[in-house]
């Protein structure tokens, strides 16, 4: 005795066909949303909308505009001028930081985050982006199809930008604590 599905019985088995070809992506833990909770939080709490910070590396900096609950943008270049960066840091003016650093860094050292809803990237059913300094731009939307990559491909590109972003996020908290 043969059985056909119902419409309902084909959309639960799609949903779990689904469910189970995502799993790995929807295991990924994000490192850096904890951190981008902390930022804002401090960021809030300190009145600012902007925040900049020598980072380790020599001559590299880094710099975030905050749209509180809409957009957090980060980025991380080299600057040839590093004594107007520090300056200004030292002014607390950490958007003109970030607009140097955008638009004025050194050719192929700009790694830019944009983290929609500012609350970290995730690997799946966000818009949150990454370009990074060899010119590679990362969607974050699940659709690794979409960007001609296979699913692992994507997963790495995921952890590696995520970990990167993470400690961006954390140079940033340390500057702020250092301020307060």
């Amino acid at each position: 005795m043969s059985r056909r599905l119902g419409c309902p019985a084909l959309i639960c088995l799609a949903f779990l066909l689904v469910l189970t070809t995502s799993a790995p992506l929807l295991a990924q833990e994000s490192k850096s949303a904890p951190l981008v909770k902390e930022l804002v939080t401090l960021l809030d709490q300190a009145k600012l909308d902007s925040i900049a910070a020598l980072e380790t590396k020599p001559d590299t900096y880094v710099a975030a505009l905050y749209f509180p609950g809409v957009q957090l943008l980060v980025v991380e270049a080299r600057y040839k001028e590093p004594v107007l960066l520090n300056d200004a840091i030292t002014k607390k003016n950490f958007k003109d930081v970030y607009m140097d650093l955008n638009s004025a860094s050194l050719p192929g050292t700009k790694y830019l985050v944009m983290d929609l809803g500012c609350d970290g990237l995730k690997p799946t059913g966000g818009f949150d982006t990454c370009e990074t300094a060899a010119g590679k731009q990362w969607n974050f939307n699940g659709d690794w199809k979409a960007q001609k990559l296979s699913e692992e491909e994507y997963q790495k590109g995921f952890a590696a930008a995520d970990e990167r972003y993470a400690k961006l996020l954390q140079a940033l908290i340390a500057q702020l604590k250092k301020a307060s």
